[in-house]
């Protein structure tokens, strides 16, 4: 997923062609510090779990690595199993206190963080000494996890969403692969002919639950040219024409066209398993969707290709884009801050090693080629080398990215509160995927509400 999240849409706003990806988790740390062979001790949530044996394997086996080359530091990974995935859980635990010392988050985590006083100000450690990247690193990521001039998070992920549709479907409803719809009536039209070939398939697939729903709904919302909040952030914007242009979409295409299958209330896990499955045509989501279909989901992905976030009578007006990185819990030494921005350097931003060990992933049959993440400003040394492994190394067919790529969306972030957000209008698109009698105004309504009840309250 680049399952969705980002507190600063102006620094997003700078960032191209990115992200599913997921929210936070995390689990009682042991204030592990030296211990008494004079080793640091740190703890790491979000190592891959479940199907994704191999990912796992190869987590373990970057960690043994690390630890060879850095004999004075201990990596304690973590699992909290698919709580990663859901950020009703990264809430629970952040108020609770029992994150780990170095804790998964997306970039719109980082205002709940702050407000919870769980995180630690690591702007005086991230250099090039702990993260020899560093200065590669894309400014426009560091700022979202920056306030007030003070750096809280390192950037590991990001993305930005467009349509990721089934090509064997595509060509068994009689479309053209290589041409995917650019607007949303396009996408209704092949909709209905992907939905016509029967066998339980839903021509396009849609979240409406889980926070997924409202995350949805704001990309939905930026192809409009909409936008979520008042330019000041105080007050809800999407109880207008374009809002309710997004929700009537749906609705013509669950109902008026019964294109988007009977089962409705998905959740991340709940769409790519039919992804994986073979049974869902469209859908929308950033180029790493593709990877989870084929490591989590038992998908091909070959059988997947991406073009831009479609728009209403034309070209997108905007997409969402957001990313995820890794905070700091509070009180920790200055040597454990170090070791774990080391370690988030070896496993996240070193060419050639960890989540970039493109000659280990292509073996594997995970997707090598993507354009995601792309976290190194472009024209820097980093980027460079990470552009050519991914070249040197592609399992996957470019050309089923290439109208992504060549036709790119301006990239807005995620509004301020975006979770709370969220979880309010999932409310507004399971009702109008679960009710055919469902009042948008009235929906929307609701949620402007309540939206702009919880700003006040945070304010």
């Amino acid at each position: 997923m680049s399952v969705p999240q980002y507190r600063k849409a102006a620094a997003l706003a700078l960032v191209a062609g990115l992200g599913l990806t997921l929210a936070a988790c995390s689990t009682k740390s042991d204030k592990a510090t030296n211990d008494a062979s004079g080793k640091v001790t740190i703890t790491v949530d979000c190592q891959p779990v479940g199907a994704q044996k191999e990912l796992l394997q190869n987590w373990n086996a970057d960690v043994a690595e690390f630890q060879r080359q850095n004999s004075d530091i201990v990596i304690k990974s973590v699992s909290v199993g698919e709580q990663c995935n859901n950020p009703p859980d990264f809430t629970a635990r952040l108020a609770g206190g029992t994150q780990t010392d170095v804790f998964y988050g997306y970039m719109t985590d980082l205002q709940q963080v702050l407000d919870s006083g769980q995180a630690m100000d690591i702007t005086k450690y991230a250099n090039k000494d702990t993260i020899p990247t560093w200065d590669s690193v894309d400014p426009a990521l560091k700022e979202v996890f920056t306030d007030g001039g003070k750096l809280y998070a390192v950037p590991v992920k990001n993305y930005s969403m467009g349509l990721v549709y089934n090509k064997v479907l595509f060509q068994q409803a009689g479309l053209d692969v290589n041409n995917p719809p650019k607007t949303w009536a396009e996408v209704r039209e092949a909709a209905k002919k992907i939905s016509a070939l029967g066998n339980g398939i839903a021509g396009y697939a849609e979240y409406s639950a889980g926070n997924t729903g409202g995350w949805h709904f704001t990309s939905l919302l930026y192809s409009q040219g909409g936008q979520m909040l008042t330019p000041d952030g105080k007050k809800a914007d999407f109880n207008n024409a374009m809002g309710k242009q997004v929700l009537q979409n749906l609705k013509d295409m669950r109902y008026g066209d019964n294109s988007m299958g009977a089962r409705q209330l998905l959740q991340w896990g709940d769409l790519l398993t039919n992804a994986g499955a073979g049974k869902v045509g469209m859908f929308i989501g950033a180029p790493d969707t593709t990877q989870a279909i084929v490591s989590q989901f038992q998908g091909k992905f070959e059988d997947w290709a991406m073009g831009p976030l479609p728009g209403q009578d034309g070209p997108a007006k905007g997409t969402l884009g957001g990313g995820e990185g890794y905070f700091f819990k509070k009180d920790l030494t200055p040597d454990q801050v170090k070791a774990g921005l080391k370690w988030i350097a070896y496993q996240k931003l070193t060419p050639g090693k960890g989540q970039f060990d493109y000659a280990r992933a292509k073996p594997q049959n995970y997707p090598v080629g993507l354009p995601q993440p792309l976290l190194f400003a472009n024209g820097s040394d980093a980027q460079k080398q990470e552009l050519e492994l991914r070249k040197a190394n592609a399992n996957v067919d470019t050309a089923n990215f290439a109208a992504f790529e060549a036709n790119p969306v301006p990239i807005k972030g995620e509004p301020r509160n975006a979770q709370a957000i969220y979880a309010v209008l999932d409310a507004a698109m399971s009702g109008v995927l679960t009710n055919p009698n469902a009042n948008i105004d009235a929906l929307l309504k609701t949620a402007e509400d309540k939206v702009n009840q919880l700003l006040a309250a945070g304010s």
